[in-house]
């Protein structure tokens, strides 16, 4: 196919009257599209409140068993009567 014959294929194409589309096609895709919508943001939400739960609960962990401090030796007895 030359460079003519596609440009007339795709005029073609073009030209021809598209097929008829039912009545309730875009209020289907409109209650779709809502409910996707809607979804989308109630999965948003709980992700965000369970992001915002185990931050809460990492920081009352952290407050309670305080990692950053060292634990006390437990591998010598402590001298005494010297």
């Amino acid at each position: 196919m030359n460079r003519a014959e596609r440009e007339a294929a795709a005029r073609r194409i073009m030209e021809r009257v598209p097929a008829p589309v039912p009545p309730d096609v875009h209020t289907e895709a409109v209650r779709r599209g809502e409910r996707l919508l809607r979804r989308r943001r109630l999965a948003r939400r709980v992700l965000w409140l369970l992001a915002c739960a185990a931050a809460v609960a990492f920081a009352v962990w952290a407050a309670h068993a305080r990692p950053w401090v060292e634990p006390p030796s437990q591998t010598t007895p402590p001298i005494t009567g010297w």
